[in-house]
């Protein structure tokens, strides 16, 4: 299982170029440059205590791709991952998260709760009020962590999942744990968000945007993105309840902040570390300063359905924007997976 007292494996290491399955790796001159800057009108639909953002693309009627962005960033990662999947006839979501865009909580009473389980609710009440009863899950950062949550816990609703940095599912309890000095600093805002000092930053609409830029540079080193790419995803950051958000999400992984007593019986069977058995694909950035070390061994056996590991050359954390078409060929590899497809 990958959590915090094993990122201290990965700090200076960046994962070997290569497939568990034998399949290469797509190199980071292989992506096409980015050639999509917006989507389609966003939508908004009511969905559990959210009225949720999304972006839509493909036909209504194919079968569905919903994809999960990350921290600090927004649906724009996926703005190249929606055309191809559209072009080869999915129905593609791509929600705001909860805090996020123009995604917005129903009512001001509900509290601002960010931990792991509820944020995962979000994408099965998305689906209800969609009326899409199963989809392909695909994600990273948050999103991978989101994706599978609801693969391990609801596996009826996820046909397949596609999961850069492998098994996200948050233990607690390791999180107790101290790492290695070098592997905390990369952790560095989390510790930040600890503190008062640190809302207030995050709070500051102009540090907002410094720090979430200067996590950008950190987790995609190789990653030239230009001041209009990232102003897009800023945007997003200026939701009302962003700072409460984020704050509580990393303050409750650290166990510095509770979650609600609703969703006890949910955080306590994701304590247990359970397999996730749908068909997967995972993917590791060769230059994420988060991906494990062992090529995707380090989390392999909590994957029991079919799957495939890729490793992608010269890309760093934020995968679909960097590399969209390896994200893209990722997804309808996870698709094409038959139930008598024997774990590789």
């Amino acid at each position: 299982m990958f959590d915090r007292r094993s990122f201290g494996k990965l700090t200076g290491a960046g994962a070997v170029a290569a497939s568990l399955t034998g399949w290469s790796a797509p190199s980071a001159a292989a992506s096409p440059a980015t050639s999509h800057t917006s989507f389609a009108p966003l939508k908004q639909v009511r969905a559990g205590v959210l009225n949720i953002g999304y972006a839509e693309a493909g036909p209504a009627h194919g079968p569905a791709v919903i994809l999960l962005h990350g921290w600090p960033y927004d649906i724009h990662s996926y703005v190249d991952v929606a055309p191809l999947l559209a072009a080869e006839g999915y129905r593609v979501v791509v929600p705001y998260l909860r805090g996020h865009g123009t995604t917005r909580f129903l009512s001001e009473r509900t509290v601002r709760n960010a931990q792991q389980s509820a944020v995962a609710l979000d994408v099965i009440a998305l689906m209800d009020a969609l009326g899409i009863e199963k989809a392909v899950l695909a994600g990273y950062d948050w999103g991978s962590r989101t994706a599978d949550i609801v693969a391990a816990l609801w596996p009826e609703r996820c046909k397949a999942l596609v999961s850069v940095t492998g098994y996200l599912i948050t233990s607690r309890a390791a999180n107790r744990q101290p790492l290695p000095p070098a592997a905390e600093w990369a952790w560095w805002y989390q510790y930040y968000f600890a503190t008062e000092r640190g809302r207030l930053g995050l709070e500051n609409s102009d540090y907002r945007r410094d720090l979430a830029r200067l996590v950008w540079k950190f987790n995609s080193p190789t990653w030239d993105f230009d001041d209009a790419t990232f102003e897009r995803a800023a945007a997003a950051f200026e939701n009302p309840d962003y700072v409460d958000i984020v704050i509580h999400n990393y303050r409750w992984r650290l166990g510095l902040a509770e979650g609600e007593p609703r969703y006890d019986a949910l955080e306590q069977q994701l304590s247990q570390a359970p397999a996730i058995t749908v068909p997967a694909v995972t993917l590791d950035g060769e230059r994420d300063p988060f991906t494990p070390a062992g090529d995707g061994a380090m989390y392999r056996d909590k994957f029991t359905g079919p799957y495939a590991h890729r490793t992608l050359q010269g890309i760093g954390h934020n995968v679909p924007q960097e590399a969209p078409e390896a994200f893209a060929d990722a997804v309808i590899e996870a698709d094409g997976f038959t139930a008598s497809r024997t774990a590789q």
